[in-house]
């Protein structure tokens, strides 16, 4: 019997745009880094409520200040999130913060620091927090047709075990999601150098390929720009040499099993861009963990794939990562990080199918609301992508 099929449901918040979570935090968030202070005080006087710091929001520009925003605005609009309190240090970029998650329809107030300092701030903000701490924890969860489910998927330290075992997994849940109307998305574009042909002839059509073809050739002219071909220590890294992939052409094989076989490439999106539609997207993204993590996050993702081989450790603040593995050694000596263990399949203990539908079932665990390892150990890596340096 199959563990999914088009009547397979599960149990989601559905939100005020009628996308569906499967988790309801309230965070703190804060446009720039001067406001970390302020919002963590804010998670700290309230309990039930999350704040997300990170280190930048000063003196962006250009695509590099849209990307920051559409970044905080993604994540903030999230179906994970039931509501949000955003902190800033100026009172225009926090309104513009705010004015982007509003339009989904879910609670969302902007506390600007200036003019206010930051007890002032600190004191309105924990009112207001706690409002939206009644609000959160009175939703129910409701029954939700698994086409509505959107599963993101980026894999790390990588190893010949990954190309052979997790990622192939990968592949197999995305394929039995795909028909039935899920929203998938794949990314980490210079992890598919040497390999790039083979996605391009998954794209849906000629549109598809173009946009594809123009992302990737983008990420080249980047690294021509820096005058160098030589990216040792960076693609493979040293981890992937030590797990036994010797060249990044080796390794976007591996990556590249991530999107299975029946799937079509149906859409390409830019850093943090929401998909318009159902099917598998490619997104332009960093090969960073935690980057390309908070990267789908922002995008609108609500459960993540994050198939490892030598063992990484990333987890999201909002967007629940759920870690698989066929490395036999890893799922030992980690074995509080692995939630998900696909060692059977290359001791053939396990095949495929059975190791595709071992991460779907810990995917519809996680989506009725089961913590993955991650979450229960309190990894909650938010990283933020940059284009430029700071003016």
């Amino acid at each position: 019997m199959a563990v999914i099929d088009k009547n397979t449901t599960f149990w989601g918040y559905r939100r005020e745009n009628g996308r569906v979570g499967v988790r309801n935090h309230v965070i703190i968030l804060p446009v720039d880094d001067l406001s970390n202070a302020s919002a963590e005080a804010v998670a700290n006087n309230i309990k039930g409520t999350m704040a997300i710091p990170h280190p930048y929001g000063r003196l962006q520009f250009g695509a590099d200040l849209e990307l920051h925003f559409r970044t905080l605005i993604g994540t903030g609009s999230n179906p994970n999130v039931a509501a949000v309190i955003v902190i800033g240090i100026e009172e225009g970029w926090t309104k513009r913060v705010v004015d982007g998650i509003a339009k989904t329809g879910k609670p969302v107030v902007g506390f600007g620091i200036e003019l206010h300092g930051d007890h002032d701030t600190i004191m309105r903000a924990s009112k207001k927090a706690k409002e939206f701490v009644h609000y959160a924890t009175a939703l129910h969860r409701t029954e939700c047709p698994i086409g509505e489910l959107w599963v993101s998927t980026k894999c790390g330290e990588s190893d010949t075990t990954s190309g052979c075992g997790s990622n192939p997994t990968v592949g197999n849940a995305f394929d039995k999601l795909y028909p039935l109307g899920s929203t998938l998305v794949f990314g980490e574009t210079s992890e598919i150098t040497g390999g790039e042909q083979i996605v391009a002839e998954r794209c849906a059509n000629d549109a598809v390929r173009e946009r594809f073809m123009f992302m990737f050739n983008r990420y080249q002219d980047m690294i021509n720009r820096w005058k160098t071909d030589d990216l040792s220590e960076s693609q493979p890294t040293k981890g992937n040499i030590a797990g036994g992939l010797t060249t990044i052409e080796e390794k976007a094989l591996g990556n590249i099993q991530k999107i299975g076989k029946v799937c079509k490439v149906d859409g390409v999106l830019d850093k943090a861009e929401t998909p318009t539609g159902p099917g598998l997207w490619f997104m332009d993204s960093s090969s960073a963990a935690a980057e390309m993590v908070t990267l789908c996050a922002a995008a609108g993702y609500v459960v993540h794939f994050f198939p490892t081989g030598q063992g990484n450790v990333i987890g999201n603040p909002i967007l629940p990562v759920i870690k698989l593995c066929a490395n036999p050694r890893t799922v030992r000596t980690m074995s509080e990080h692995i939630d998900v263990d696909c060692s059977g399949l290359l001791q053939r203990e396990l095949n495929l199918d059975q190791t595709g539908d071992k991460l779907l079932e810990c995917m519809l665990a996680t989506a009725n609301g089961r913590f993955t390892s991650a979450e229960a150990l309190g990894h909650r890596e938010f990283v933020l992508t940059r284009l430029f340096e700071s003016a």
